[in-house]
């Protein structure tokens, strides 16, 4: 993860002063960085140890940021990773701006890496995610949305980088059809139920441990899987509650809502829901010999679950 700082502080070096201060700014605040870890692990795990892997590793670190910086635009976000959103303070036509530098610097770089599989990967990737955000779009401030609906919403949004950037590991190591699908569902399964636990910690968790505002999906009008299951299983007054919230994106009334996400069991059945991913994920990995890359992959299923921010 050294070798791929070095190579994101290296590419986002701009002649153009607001491009390397937003772009620093956000890529600083730190994150989990699990995308370009998966790109490490599956290239370790297959015998990979060329230098394309830190490459690769950085350009879907700069994807996931740029989708961040036009996302927290969208959303009207003011809090990311416990500072203010790129957005919040340098305003929302910089933002928009740099998180398209963003983009097109890791086009850049995945051309450097001269090979057309890799091209096919990411270029998918970022239209599946792009029509993922619009899907969201559709969704937002609708309680009527299938659950079928939503997780299409978490797979094309989120899911996808993590396939993509699972997948590059095997095509790195020229693997076999059959094991690269594995890794892509490692990576689609994985990210599933990263994208679950984020949206019960919304219910769950506090301002202070998230990073972001509790309450943020409802202001925003997301009806995500715990107010799906909430509006299930509650009653008719509660149902009538969670409904108006999403519709109108409602937080004067949040703890009532999170009373009733907890009352029905939502959190539980949510994060019972990102188990089921994490164990497809764990399945997947069948392919792999035994290594310390590995039992990385292993472990990240049950931090990616238990977590509570």
């Amino acid at each position: 993860m050294q070798q791929v700082d070095a190579v994101i502080q290296r590419r986002l070096a701009s002649d153009v002063a607001m491009i390397n201060q937003i772009a620093h700014y956000i890529i600083s605040a730190g994150g989990k960085r699990i995308r370009p870890m998966l790109v490490l692990l599956f290239s370790r795990a297959l015998g990979f140890s060329g230098r394309e892997r830190y490459e690769l590793a950085a350009t879907v670190e700069f994807i996931h940021t740029a989708t961040l910086l036009h996302d927290d635009v969208v959303d009207e976000s003011a809090l990311r990773r416990g500072r203010q959103t790129a957005n919040a303070l340098f305003g929302n036509a910089a933002s928009v701006l740099v998180g398209d530098f963003v983009y097109s610097r890791a086009f850049q770089m995945m051309v450097s890496v001269n090979r057309m599989r890799v091209l096919e990967v990411l270029a998918d990737a970022t239209n599946i995610i792009a029509e993922g955000e619009v899907l969201q779009l559709m969704n937002m401030h609708d309680p009527d949305v299938a659950v079928d609906d939503y997780l299409r919403v978490i797979r094309y949004k989120t899911a996808k980088l993590f396939e993509a950037s699972a997948r590059l590991g095997a095509v790195l190591a020229d693997a076999s059809p059959a094991v690269e699908e594995a890794c892509a569902d490692y990576g689609r399964s994985l990210g599933t139920a990263f994208q679950l636990v984020d949206d019960l910690l919304d219910y769950e968790g506090a301002t202070a441990q998230l990073g972001k505002n509790v309450g943020d999906d409802l202001r925003e009008g997301k009806p995500t899987l715990p107010l799906l299951i909430a509006m299930s299983r509650g009653s008719a007054a509660e149902r009538g509650l969670v409904r108006h919230a999403i519709e109108h994106g409602e937080v004067a009334r949040l703890p009532e809502i999170v009373e009733i996400v907890r009352r029905t069991g939502a959190i539980n059945a949510t994060r019972d829901a990102a188990r089921a991913e994490a164990d497809k994920a764990r399945a997947s990995l069948a392919v792999l010999g035994s290594s310390d890359a590995r039992e990385a992959l292993l472990e990240l299923c049950v931090r990616s679950v238990e977590r509570s921010s």
